[in-house]
């Protein structure tokens, strides 16, 4: 026999694929992560029973008077006041989205398409700063409008971002002014 012939016929055929223990570990992964996934879910509920002593969000009233400021963005959601990684999930807190506000003297209102609006009265604004940082959201410094507001016996802070971010200055000066003027008008009654 020639060479040629004798390395043909040593040649065997591929293995097969065994596909019963490959649809076995898809289907066990496909398991897992529905575990975790639900796992993940069942902890969001359970923040939200643990926060179930927060009172309900205030809607904004009839006349808030006229538009100080307006700005549209993101809210990117609330956490205990100071501890930018306690997230506050009760009452659609947690819930991510589109936002518009609006600043008047009435106080801040915030419309949120696909979940639930809040109104901040201005008696219940504490400050405003610029972050970097609150809960699932990390930015640049100074990337993140950051509000914080008494609600019930809790101050929370609630994070935006503007579409347009050289806005948050003026709503930081904004916010911090009109909380002083109302602080000098509580103390001068």
């Amino acid at each position: 026999m020639t060479p040629v012939l004798l390395l043909a016929a040593e040649k065997e055929s591929a293995q097969v694929t065994d596909w019963a223990a490959r649809i076995g570990w898809v289907v066990g992964l496909a398991l897992f992560v529905a575990l975790v996934y639900w796992l993940m879910r069942e902890g969001w509920k359970w923040r939200g029973t643990l926060q179930g002593d927060l009172p309900e969000l205030p809607a904004a009233p009839g006349d808030t008077g006229p538009e100080r400021l307006t700005m549209s963005g993101r809210y990117h959601g609330s956490t205990t006041a100071g501890q930018w990684l306690d997230r506050i999930v009760a009452h659609g807190l947690g819930t991510r989205s589109r936002a518009e506000l609006t600043l008047t003297d009435a106080g801040l209102d915030v419309v949120r398409p696909g979940a639930s609006d809040f109104f901040v009265p201005a008696a219940q604004l504490r400050e405003a700063r610029l972050d970097k940082g609150i809960a699932g959201k990390v930015l640049t410094e100074g990337g993140l409008l950051v509000v914080t507001w008494e609600h019930g016996d809790r101050l929370i802070d609630s994070g935006f971002r503007s579409d347009h971010a050289a806005e948050h200055n003026e709503w930081v000066e904004a916010i911090n002014s009109m909380i002083e003027t109302n602080t000098r008008e509580g103390a001068e009654r």
